[in-house]
Parts: structure tokens; sequence; C-alpha cells
């Protein structure tokens, strides 16, 4: 990890983009810079450094030191199980990981898993859905895919998916039913390990003030 004088914090792209401006900005960070030029993806200003990113590269660029904080979804986390001090759960972006089949065929594939038939599961996140099939002793052919998860078994690609929902909406849209629930998640702040050993009362007095959302000084 690089010296540097600036904290720099990860940002993610997306559904808690808001939600994590806002956290930042209860702690007193200079968050408005990031709305100045939604084209740009990095920033420095005020003693902070901000990198935008999608929510999947906020862990890597923690992991590795070129950001010291991030903010990232506890659905990310256990899905790259990457190498970082997750600090505080901040409560927002609430979504589920879950099960889901056709609405025509759920009952079908209930009985398939029950009885320890093979499965097909196609989903964005293959490490978490391996580990709930595992976790329940059921057997599953697991089909990565990054999108439209919801096609696959539409198109008798797989039987049913793993993934994510807030709503429920893309699911009764594409008349899919939750079969179990695998996992919640909620936005989290991680940290560097480095950083944290070296920057700790910097990145302590962060950790403090977005639980009081009060800003920092």
């Amino acid at each position: 990890m690089s010296a540097r004088s600036n904290l720099r914090v990860a940002v993610p792209k997306g559904n808690i983009f808001e939600d994590a401006l806002r956290a930042l900005r209860g702690a007193g960070l200079p968050v408005e810079v990031l709305r100045e030029n939604d084209r740009k993806l990095f920033y420095e200003t005020e003693g902070t450094e901000f990198i935008v990113s999608r929510p999947s590269d906020v862990p890597v660029f923690v992991e590795y030191g070129a950001a010291d904080v991030g903010i990232v979804g506890k659905d990310v986390l256990e899905e790259q199980e990457p190498n970082v001090v997750e600090l505080i759960d901040l409560g927002t972006g609430g979504c589920r990981m879950i099960l889901a089949a056709s609405g025509e065929k759920a009952a079908d594939v209930r009985q398939a898993i029950i009885h320890a038939e093979v499965v097909h599961v196609a989903t964005k996140f293959p490490r978490t859905a391996r580990r709930y099939f595992e976790r329940i002793g059921r057997q599953a052919e697991i089909i990565a895919l990054h999108g439209a998860i919801e096609l696959a078994p539409l198109v008798d690609l797989a039987e049913c998916i793993v993934d994510l929902t807030a709503t429920g909406t893309t699911l009764r849209e594409n008349n899919l039913v939750v079969l179990d629930e695998v996992s919640t998640s909620t936005a989290r702040l991680i940290a560097n390990r480095s950083s944290y050993r070296l920057r700790n009362k910097e990145i302590a007095g962060l950790v403090e003030a977005m639980q009081a959302g009060v800003p920092l000084g």
C-alpha cells in the first residue's frame, strides 16, 4: 500500500450509492463533489479521496490497498470473501439472497431438492449458492451467469436460481416464486487491514461518526 496523506474511500455505484453518500455525509465527508461529474471515477477534495466503482470491485480496491475504506453489500463480501476488516453494518440497502423457481415448476423443484436429486442452479453468486446447498446437504450443479438470471428457468437452462432481491418485483414479473431465503444483506463499511493498523485513529473516528450520524470535528 502506497503512503498517502488523504483517506481514500471506495464508493459503490448502483443501488446503494445514495445510501453510501448519506452515511459518509453524515460523518462529515465532502461527498457532494461526487455529484459534480458522474463520469469521473476518482475525486480529490478537502483531505479525502474517493473512488467510484462497481460494487463487486469495492472489496478489491480495499483489500489491495488502493482504498483505505469502502462501502459494499454483505452479499458481495459473502461471495468474494475478501481479506478485509468489516467495521460496521450501516443497516441500509437491505435485500435478500433467495432460491427461486418458476411458479409452474416450484413444487417439482422442491421435491427434487427434498429427495436429493441434482438440480441445476443459475446464479451470479456461485460461491454463495454452493455453500447454501452444502449447508442443507443437497446436490446442485451451479451455472454461473453475469446477468438475466431470471431468464434461466424460463428457457430451461436451470430449474432454479439463487439471486438477490429487494422488492421481489422482478421475480413476480417473471413468474418466479421464492423457495427459500439463503441470506440477508445490508451495506457494510470495510477497511484495508494495513490501513486499519496505520490509520486506526482516523478510521475509528470515521466509524464513530458514521454510527452517530454527526459530522467529524
